[in-house]
C-alpha cells in the first residue's frame, strides 16, 4: 500500500514537470533547428531500457541469466509487449504535437478524457464494473472537457486551426493511452515476471517502432543535421522525465491500477494550471475555464474514490 501511494506521489511530480517542461521546450525560440519529437521518443526508450537493465542486474547480482531466460527464451511472452509498445510510441509522438498547439493547462484538462477511455477498456478487458456514481463522474468529466474547449474570445477563434490540431492529437492520445494502459495492466498482473523485465521488453519494441517512425517521418532532417539536432539541457530534461514516467507508471499499474492513476493526473491538472498561469504566462483563465478545470478535477477525484471503495 505504501509503495502504491509513494509511486502515485512521484507520478504527480513527474506528470506536472513533464508537461510544463515539454511545453516550454516546444515553444522556446531558438536560433538553430528545433529538436525532433521522434528523436526524443527514441532517446527516452533507450534511457528507460538502460535504467531497467541496471535495476535487473542489481536485483540479480549482475547476472545476465535472467534476461536471457525471460526475454530470449520466451519469445511468445516478449511478443505480447509489441502491441502496447507501438501504441505508446504513437501516443508519445501525439503528445508532442498536442503541446506544440495547446497551452499546458488546456492540454492537461483535455487529456483527462483518458480516464474515460481507461474506464471503458477496464470494463471490457478486465471485467471491472462501474457503479452509478462512477458513470456520473465520467459524464461530468466529459461535460467539463467539452465546455472548457469553447472559445471565450476572438483571439482563441483566430487560433482555432492550431487548437483543432492539438485537440485531435490529445483525443487520439486518450484512446491509445486507455487501451495500452489496460492491456499492459492485464499483462503485468497475469504474470510473475519482474516489472523491470516487462519494461525492458516494452522498451525494446518501443525503440524499434520509434526508430522506424523517426526514419520515415524525419529521415531527411536526421540525415541533414543528425538525430540529436536542437538538443540542449531542456531537451535532455524532457527525455529523462519521459523515461522516468515509463518506470513510475509501470510501478503504479503493478501495485495499484490505471484508475487510481487518475488521482495523480487530477492533482497535476491543478498544479499545471497554476504554474502555467503564474510562471509561464501562456494561459489566461476565464471564469468558465477555471470553473471547468476545477469541475474536471473534482470529477476525477470522485471517480477514483468510488473505484477505490469497490
Amino acid at each position: 500500500l505504501f509503495l502504491s501511494y509513494l509511486s502515485l506521489g512521484v507520478l504527480v511530480l513527474q506528470t506536472t514537470s513533464l508537461v510544463l517542461t515539454m511545453r516550454y521546450s516546444r515553444t522556446l525560440k531558438e536560433d538553430g533547428p528545433r529538436y525532433l519529437a521522434s528523436s526524443a521518443v527514441v532517446s527516452a526508450e533507450v534511457l528507460k531500457i538502460f535504467a531497467c537493465t541496471l535495476l535487473v542486474f542489481i536485483e540479480n547480482n549482475f547476472s545476465v541469466q535472467l534476461l536471457k531466460e525471460e526475454i530470449v527464451n520466451k519469445p511468445v511472452e516478449t511478443m505480447k509487449l509489441a502491441i502496447p509498445a507501438v501504441i505508446y510510441t504513437l501516443q508519445n509522438n501525439l503528445l508532442y504535437v498536442a503541446l506544440s498547439n495547446l497551452d499546458a493547462a488546456t492540454y492537461q484538462v483535455t487529456y483527462q478524457l483518458k480516464i474515460l477511455t481507461t474506464a471503458l477498456f477496464s470494463v471490457s478487458m478486465l471485467g471491472k464494473r462501474l457503479g452509478f456514481y462512477q458513470w456520473l463522474s465520467l459524464l461530468f468529466l466529459m461535460a467539463g472537457v467539452t465546455l472548457v474547449q469553447v472559445p471565450a474570445d476572438t483571439q482563441k477563434i483566430l487560433s482555432a486551426s492550431s487548437q483543432f490540431v492539438g485537440l485531435m492529437a490529445v483525443l487520439m492520445a486518450c484512446v491509445s493511452s486507455g487501451f495500452a494502459g489496460v492491456y499492459f495492466e492485464k499483462i503485468l498482473k497475469e504474470t510473475k515476471q519482474s516489472v523491470w523485465v516487462r519494461n525492458i521488453q516494452l522498451g525494446l519494441f518501443g525503440f524499434v517502432f520509434g526508430f522506424v517512425g523517426m526514419i520515415v517521418y524525419d529521415g531527411q532532417k536526421v540525415r541533414q543535421s543528425g538525430m540529436f539536432q536542437g538538443y540542449n539541457t531542456i531537451t535532455c530534461t524532457v527525455v529523462a522525465l519521459q523515461a522516468l514516467g515509463g518506470l513510475v507508471i509501470a510501478v503504479v499499474i503493478k501495485y495499484a491500477d490505471n484508475i487510481l492513476k487518475g488521482f495523480a493526473t487530477s492533482l497535476s491538472i491543478i498544479v499545471s494550471t497554476l504554474i502555467s498561469y503564474f510562471l509561464l504566462e501562456d494561459f489566461n483563465p476565464t471564469g468558465q475555464a477555471s470553473g471547468m478545470a476545477l469541475w474536471i478535477a473534482m470529477s476525477v477525484c470522485s471517480l477514483v474514490h468510488h473505484f477505490g471503495s469497490d
